[in-house]
């Protein structure tokens, strides 16, 4: 009977260290933090089909070359790219000779090592002046 609690106790014991010796592999293959490389140099996100969604960035580092899946947002087209991360302050009045208003961003966060500007300014088109909304009045009522 101790036989066979010692050979139980020694399998459960070489289940858990092989289990943990292949988890050590998968970090190092992966340049995680774990990985022999520290500087790794990473490339834009790239979309799969079209210019938005899920896509991949690669990554060097000496002569190990990796792919991470990444995503780029849809409604995020803007020149800075989305590596960048910006606090941008309110938007300004609106310009009438061009029919725009702009605001200033000042960098927050460059991802994956992204080559950013310090501060940008984007522009948008301004809203045009909408009509008070009916609230209440006339034909919207239940029957």
């Amino acid at each position: 009977m101790q036989h066979r609690g010692f050979l139980l106790l020694a399998l459960l014991t070489l289940l858990a260290l092989t289990t943990a010796v292949a988890k050590k592999k998968d970090k190092v293959k992966k340049g995680g933090p774990g990985s022999e490389c520290a500087e790794w140099t990473w490339g834009p996100c790239t979309p799969s089909s079209k210019d938005c969604g899920v896509g991949f960035r690669e990554g060097t580092c000496g002569a190990q070359t990796q792919r991470v899946r990444c995503r780029v947002p849809c409604n995020w087209k803007k020149e800075f790219g989305a590596d960048c991360k910006y606090k941008f302050e309110s938007w300004g009045a609106c310009d009438g000779g061009t029919g725009t208003k702009a605001r200033q961003g000042t960098l927050k966060k460059a991802r994956y090592n992204a080559q950013c500007q310090e501060t940008i300014r984007v522009t948008k088109p301004c809203t045009p002046k909408t009509k008070a909304k009916a609230k209440g009045q006339g034909g919207g009522g239940r029957c």
